[in-house]
């Protein structure tokens, strides 16, 4: 299994958290006729308050992934990929990633939510091992989708 040289994001890197998440999200605007949660978020609170993993190469922000620590499970409150890095990867790697954070944590249960309206993010979740267990909206006029997955230590 492939161990990721990721970095801890941290407050001076708000800025391009904030650049790469809305550009990775960009792509869904016109889908949903707004922009999504995370392009909304307040990424300078968010490198204090939430763990933020960067995916760095050659001093280029490539992706990142951010997640908060619940009682009894690792919710994945953003997955961002640079668009043109996207479909190669990097957000399996990532999810892997923070499965075997959740793990090292104590926790066996990941969980994340999606718009209903993004087929690709839903099929992507599921092939990995993610089951829808609550249907709600976070917005009025959106269908979120709530999955999770059970993780197991493996060897």
């Amino acid at each position: 299994m492939e161990v990721l040289q990721l970095r801890r994001a941290t407050a001076a890197d708000a800025a391009n958290v904030r650049a790469l998440t809305r550009s990775a999200y960009a792509k869904w605007v016109p889908l949903i006729g707004r922009e999504p949660i995370p392009m909304t978020a307040d990424y300078d609170r968010a490198v204090v308050d939430h763990i933020i993993d960067l995916w760095e190469e050659h001093g280029q922000l490539l992706a990142l992934i951010e997640v908060v620590r619940g009682a009894d499970h690792l919710s994945i409150e953003n997955i961002a990929v640079r668009p043109d890095q996207q479909g190669k990867g990097l957000g399996s790697k990532l999810l892997d990633h923070a499965e075997r954070l959740a793990l090292s944590l104590g926790l066996n249960e990941a969980r994340l939510y999606t718009n209903a309206a993004f087929a690709l993010n839903l099929a992507f979740y599921s092939r990995r091992g993610y089951e829808e267990y609550e249907r709600g909206s976070l917005l009025p006029g959106s269908v979120t989708i709530f999955m999770r997955k059970r993780i197991k230590a493996s060897g």
